[in-house]
C-alpha cells in the first residue's frame, strides 16, 4: 500500500449527494444503473453509471444519500457520461456495498 500526504488526500473530491434519477444500463457490459445525484447548488446534478445492481433496486437507491467523487474526469462508458464516481466497497462475494452517510446531510458536504 502506498502512502500518501494529507495534501494528496484534501485533492480528492468527496461528497455527498443525493440520487434523483435512476434507469436501467442496458448496453453496460456488466449489469449497471444509469443514475443521477444532487450534489447541491454549488455542484449540481452529475451523472454516472454504477455496477450495483447486485445488492439495490433501483426503487432503493432513489433518494439516497452517497458518496461520490466529483472531481475525476468525465469518462464515456457507452451512452453515458460518467462525471462522477459513486464510492462503495467489494464484500466477499464481489458485489458493491454503497459508501452512505451514517445520518442526513446537506448536499454537497465534503468529507475531510
Amino acid at each position: 500500500m502506498e502512502t500518501i500526504s494529507w495534501s494528496d488526500f484534501e485533492r480528492i473530491e468527496l461528497r455527498v449527494g443525493t440520487i434523483i434519477f435512476v434507469d436501467d444500463f442496458p448496453e453496460a457490459r456488466k449489469p449497471a444503473y444509469k443514475i443521477k445525484v444532487d450534489f447541491g447548488a454549488e455542484i449540481g446534478i452529475k451523472q454516472s453509471s454504477a455496477q450495483i445492481t447486485d445488492l439495490y433496486s433501483k426503487d432503493d437507491l432513489l433518494n439516497r444519500q452517497i458518496v461520490g467523487v466529483i472531481n475525476f474526469p468525465a469518462k464515456q462508458i457507452g451512452p453515458v457520461r460518467s462525471e462522477c464516481l459513486i464510492t462503495g466497497f467489494y464484500n466477499e462475494d464481489g458485489a458493491v456495498v454503497l459508501a452512505i452517510p451514517e445520518r442526513p446531510i446537506g448536499n454537497g458536504a465534503k468529507l475531510g
